[in-house]
């Protein structure tokens, strides 16, 4: 049996991966020519290729933007991320007139000789090739962690190394360097192949979670090959096929599903910075008309060593933006191979086989303004092999204020469930996580909690409010309520196996981000986990809250 502690939340995953809210097109320099200057943003939007309601990638986005340049009086174009108001993000893209002549010149510390053009080493003719460095350097503290009882809480995880954290106050440092080279180049006037590659170094030291041994650690991160072609019809339609392979991250929707595609901690040390995202293996095909999106994918995850459970996931994933602030999306998702076990009081049973039916909406009319929004999403998982039937769904309203009052707040409410299951029955109900998660904001349900009760036999509630008493700062305080859906846990954390009751207990949470720049960013958090009466008279100890404060500084280009 796999115990629930085997995973962090991320706190890195708000820079790339997010959910897009809105993207601006400026054009710097404007030419006497309006009409000109309208068909160069347009341009630029249709060629950037991301839309309201797509996960964000820079990286992607770049290589778009030096397709989107080539032949065109464009001297250059600068991409501007910033915090949106419902925990997305405005992607602004600033152009930068000029002949065509002066834009094959050139750009890129490789062309110029100018440090100042570093991430971009070389930008010229449609190839563009760019660095990354990315850091992070972080610490983390917590008192009573487990609740103060490590002992049960932990037994048999394969995590534990050493002496994990446990009563009273404990505290390590973390962090990691991230880089690696990434570039595109065309092969003819529509068609161009595109490829990176990256490496992670991480170590940690100090009193962790589940283990007081330093670790140092290195791996590839990004290991891929893709190729892209489109076209831009007369009316302005944009068509686009994309095809990759290799070491890459891949999400779904807001990771409701699909996030955590690689594993960190262990071995691999930075178990909250959480640096490793790419998938051992991804091969996906995507085609696309306009704002509508199909996909389909291979995935397999990067899981660690010590809990690799082999799985491995087919899919198809489809999406699309209507007018009226409309987003929808559907997915169907296979797992044709896993190690991964399910377990009843009477049985142990086998992920292999499992199918899983998804929809989501998302209804946000206002996105750059005061006004309200409405997201639901809903899955059924079922397994031919076994007589297996599992819910998941969730909704969440909210409204976001603006410049009406001060601070600009965003309050909203959302409910989730995750069925357990029914001993009762001859059917197994309980929800598999699969690779939900992502950070705090989105499947990490509580930033203690989390590590002991994941997505699966869970009811919470999550009021969340984004505050914003400057520009380049960002508070979100949150408050959780957790209840299990049956008193039956196995499958989760071992001591929880069999729940006195359903009640679980609360949390209240601080994030503060401080923007400082587009490369220098920090960001830190606390949070207070209340066990409830059930939780203590389930584990048969005494249980504690379990207060953690965490601070990182990130730097990169």
């Amino acid at each position: 049996m796999l115990p629930d502690a085997g995973r962090a939340q991320s706190s890195t995953a708000l820079l790339e991966d997010a959910r897009i809210e809105r993207v601006d097109v400026t054009i710097e320099n404007p030419s006497p020519d309006r009409a000109l200057d309208e068909r160069l943003k347009d341009r630029v939007r249709s060629g950037l290729g991301l839309f309201p309601g797509d996960v964000f990638s820079r990286a992607t986005a770049e290589f778009n933007l030096a397709r989107a340049r080539r032949g065109a009086p464009i001297a250059k174009t600068m991409l501007v991320t910033s915090s949106g108001t419902t925990g997305g993000i405005t992607v602004s893209i600033v152009v930068t007139l000029g002949p065509a002549a002066s834009a094959s010149e050139g750009r890129g510390t490789l062309l110029t000789g100018r440090v100042s053009d570093l991430p971009v080493l070389y930008d010229r003719a449609g190839t563009f090739v760019r660095m990354r460095l990315e850091s992070i350097g972080m610490y983390y503290g917590n008192n009573n962690a487990w609740y103060g009882q490590p002992g049960p809480l932990l037994a048999g995880n394969p995590l534990v190394r050493g002496r994990p954290a446990g009563a009273g106050y404990s505290n390590w440092a973390e962090g990691f360097i991230h880089t690696g080279l990434y570039g595109i180049t065309p092969l003819s006037e529509n068609v161009s192949i595109y490829g990176g590659i990256s490496g992670i170094t991480s170590g940690s030291a100090g009193q962790e979670l589940f283990t007081n041994q330093a670790r140092a650690h290195f791996g590839i991160e990004d290991a891929f090959v893709g190729i892209v072609g489109g076209v831009t019809t007369e009316a302005g339609n944009r068509f686009v096929i994309n095809a990759s392979a290799g070491r890459q991250r891949f999400s779904i929707g807001d990771g409701f599903l699909i996030a955590n595609t690689a594993s960190n901690g262990a071995s691999r040390a930075a178990l909250q910075s959480n640096p490793r995202w790419a998938a051992d293996m991804l091969v996906l095909l995507q085609a696309r008309y306009n704002n509508t999106k199909v996909e389909a994918f291979f995935l397999d995850p990067d899981e660690l060593p010590e809990i690799d459970t082999r799985t491995r996931i087919l899919g198809i994933n489809a999406e699309t933006r209507l007018p009226g602030g409309f987003e929808l999306g559907a997915s169907y998702l296979q797992v044709p191979q896993s190690n991964f076990n399910y377990f009843t009081t009477t049985q142990t049973l086998s992920r292999q086989g499992l199918q899983v039916y998804n929809a989501r909406v998302r209804w946000q009319p206002n996105p750059a303004s005061a006004g309200p929004f409405i997201a639901a999403e809903a899955a059924l998982q079922r397994n031919p092999r076994i007589n297996m039937q599992a819910f998941g769904w969730t909704a969440e309203v909210g409204y976001a204020f603006a410049a009406t009052l001060p601070w600009s707040p965003t309050l909203s409410y959302r409910y989730a469930s995750f069925s357990g299951d029914n001993p009762a029955t001859s059917r197994f109900e309980r929800w598999d996580p699969l690779l939900s998660g992502e950070n705090g904001e989105r499947w990490v349900q509580g930033i203690n909690h989390f590590k002991i009760f994941q997505n699966s036999n869970l009811s919470t509630h999550r009021i969340q409010l984004r505050l914003r008493p400057h520009q380049q700062v960002e508070l979100v305080p949150q408050l959780w309520v957790f209840t299990a859906d049956s008193t039956t846990n196995l499958g989760g954390n071992p001591a929880l196996s069999f729940l006195t009751g359903t009640y679980l207990g609360t949390e209240v949470n601080l994030t503060a981000k401080w923007f400082i720049s587009q490369r220098l960013m920090l960001q830190g958090h606390v949070a207070a986990t209340f066990p409830s009466g059930a939780v203590r008279d389930t584990v048969g100890a005494p249980v504690r809250p379990w207060i953690s404060t965490m601070l990182f500084l990130r730097a990169g280009l």
